[in-house]
């Protein structure tokens, strides 16, 4: 009890650590927002039709993105989200290069009504690195 006494802020500095780290993956399950690794999503976009999102900016998804996906601007995805109405009963998968906007993409459409939502893990940059097809 001494240790912890004379060493408080080493305390404070580890649950602050612990919140900043458990915190974001209990919002993301609680939410039923998946994120899945390059094999998954295929599998997903095989056997359930699943729709791909690239939510990086024009001139990122210009220089490559999966196959076939659609681009909105994480930056717009507010404003677009009507684009994606006819998509409604489909998984979506969203990514981005390196799969943070992607995540923050996936609640914004979990918040307006979609269901089905999940993040492409990793990004394009694990797409690549899984040695599958990219589109420019």
């Amino acid at each position: 009890m001494q240790f912890v006494i004379k060493n408080w802020y080493l305390f404070i500095a580890l649950g602050v650590v612990l919140y900043l780290l458990v915190v974001p993956m209990l919002r993301q399950r609680l939410a039923g927002i998946r994120s899945l690794n390059p094999t998954e999503a295929i599998q997903l976009i095989n056997r359930e039709n699943g729709m791909v999102v690239d939510v990086c900016e024009p001139q990122e998804f210009a220089a490559g993105h999966v196959v076939r996906a659609l681009n909105i601007p994480l930056s717009n995805l507010k404003a677009r989200v009507t684009e994606l109405e006819k998509y409604r009963d489909r998984p979506i998968i969203l990514a981005c290069r390196s799969g943070n906007r992607s995540l923050k993409a996936a609640f914004e459409l979990h918040r307006a009504g979609f269901a089905k939502v999940h993040s492409l893990a990793g990004g394009l940059m694990a797409w690549q690195n899984a040695n599958l097809p990219v589109e420019k």
